[in-house]
């Protein structure tokens, strides 16, 4: 989404300047060009040289290159640029900004700027909070600048964030949306999503689960939010992070997800059924560590089939999207699986294809309905996200 963006990067003499070095990676390994331009202050923090082999453009910091003499257009730069982020922005350039106070190449390049300009104030909580940069900051969102704060994303009104900058991810993550041109087709739409493995206690340490690593669940439902929908993550233990509009359901066990799972689809619109869902739990767990003491034998029960109660539940307006993970006999038994739980289309994965199943970035898939079967390339499962919710957005 940022691919061939040019992105005027400012920076001001804040402690989180070496923050900016982070942010020029993303964006560069996203694919855009970055034009770094530095407040003198910023260089007592961050050196220039740093900076220019990051982006290998020399960094503007004063109106005459020192070198030739040559002048640094402002102009120029403002018409260049598809996008201007300041990162970190100190209180006093804040108020530099709202005032017109063009001191340094950095203001008169805001001044001069044609792209939408991103600001991510960094400096702490109480000069933050006092009423001159509040109000420095309701200025500048009122000329159309978008203010980003930490925790809050871009600012709507009061005191929201924490002063501090915002992580350079959530920066980064921010700005790519905003260019990102994802079709809003699943705009009022409710789509619950489970994710994940689910553990199955035997005792305080020990537990039944799976490889599964929860990045295809993760993917769809950020893909989802994307498009529009309205989003709940159920999702089994796992370390991935979602974005804070997903409202998310921790679980653990199976017997938990089915709770959570049931109460969501409800009111949903459709559900997307990803989890790697353990089949069988322990009959009992024991209360303390078992001991290794000769052999052992665990008595397992069967446990709910959250696919197949949903299937059964399903009203005419509502979709269900099943997942297969076959090692043999792969599309007859996603074909039994998909008349069996209702599923209006499933998407099968084989262990057969390398680097495709647990813990992998990438998925090679194969969705499968009543009446169409269509293979795919092997991908990022962030793209293969994108293929699944395009075969849902189309009976939605």
């Amino acid at each position: 989404m940022l691919k061939g963006k040019k992105i005027v990067l400012g920076i001001t003499g804040s402690i989180a300047a070496y923050k900016a070095c982070l942010i020029v990676r993303l964006l560069v390994k996203q694919g855009a060009e970055v034009q770094v331009v530095m407040t003198p202050a910023a260089k007592e923090f961050i050196t220039p040289l740093t900076l220019s082999t990051l982006t290998r453009r020399p960094v503007v910091s004063e109106f005459f290159d020192r070198r030739d003499g040559s002048w640094h257009s402002h102009v120029d730069l403002g018409l260049w640029a598809d996008a201007m982020l300041i990162a970190p922005c100190t209180a006093s350039t804040l108020g530099k900004m709202a005032h017109g106070i063009a001191d340094n190449m950095l203001i008169t390049t805001y001044l001069s700027m044609k792209a939408p300009v991103f600001v991510a104030p960094a400096m702490d909580l109480d000069m933050y909070a006092h009423p001159s940069t509040q109000e420095n900051v309701s200025r500048l969102q009122s000329f159309g600048n978008r203010i980003i704060t930490a925790g809050s994303g871009f600012l709507a009104s009061g005191l929201e964030g924490k002063g501090r900058m915002e992580e350079p991810e959530k920066i980064v993550s921010l700005l790519e949306e905003f260019f990102d041109e994802t079709p809003r087709d699943l705009e009022g739409k409710k789509i619950m999503i489970t994710a994940g493995p689910t553990h199955e206690k035997i005792d305080p340490v020990r537990y039944i689960g799976n490889y599964s690593s929860g990045k295809m669940g993760f993917a769809l439902a950020e893909e989802c939010r994307r498009r529009g929908a309205e989003v709940t993550l159920v999702a089994g233990p796992t370390n991935r992070e979602c974005s804070s509009d997903i409202r998310r359901i921790d679980v653990e066990s199976c017997c938990e997800m089915f709770e959570a799972a049931s109460s969501v689809f409800a009111t949903s619109d459709a559900a997307i059924l990803c989890a790697a869902v353990a089949d069988f739990r322990s009959a009992t767990c024991a209360e303390n560590k078992i001991k290794r003491e000769g052999e052992m034998t665990i008595r397992l029960l069967p446990n709910p089939d959250i696919a197949a109660a949903l299937g059964k539940v399903k009203n005419k307006d509502q979709r269900i999207v099943g997942f297969a993970l076959e090692t043999n006999n792969e599309v007859s038994n996603a074909k039994d699986k998909l008349k069996r739980k209702n599923f209006d289309f499933i998407v099968l994965n084989s262990m057969r294809n390398e680097g495709t199943c647990f813990g992998s970035d990438e998925n090679k898939i194969r969705i499968i309905s009543e009446d169409a079967d269509t293979e795919y390339d092997k991908k990022p499962k962030t793209e293969v996200a994108k293929d699944i919710i395009n075969r849902l957005a189309e009976i939605l």
